[in-house]
């Protein structure tokens, strides 16, 4: 009986760590000239490591990630790219 709890524990440990893990579908950044709705979810599988953007691999907040550091991240990937928006009001939506 002891096995099987610790077991249990085990998998229930596991299955929430993954769930906490798990990228956001979308992310909404407050911004003066309009809100940017981010598809989080779509750039992490299409980029495949989190360290593209993050520090680390466990990703979390991008230090100091502001104005300035979204345009350097977003509108130069998106140019290098040659697909995404790069004009203002194609990522900044007014309420």
């Amino acid at each position: 009986m002891t096995k099987y709890l610790a077991a249990l524990f085990a998998a229930l440990t596991i299955s929430v760590v993954a769930v906490a893990a798990e990228p956001p579908a979308t992310l909404t950044l407050q911004a003066k000239p309009g809100n940017v709705t981010f598809p989080h979810k779509a750039h992490a599988d299409k980029l495949g490591k989190c360290e593209t953007c993050h520090a680390t691999a466990a990703g979390g907040k991008i230090e100091g990630f502001g104005k300035d550091k979204a345009h350097g991240l977003c509108i130069e990937c998106h140019k290098k790219e040659a697909k995404g928006p790069t004009k203002c009001a194609e990522c900044h939506k007014k309420a």
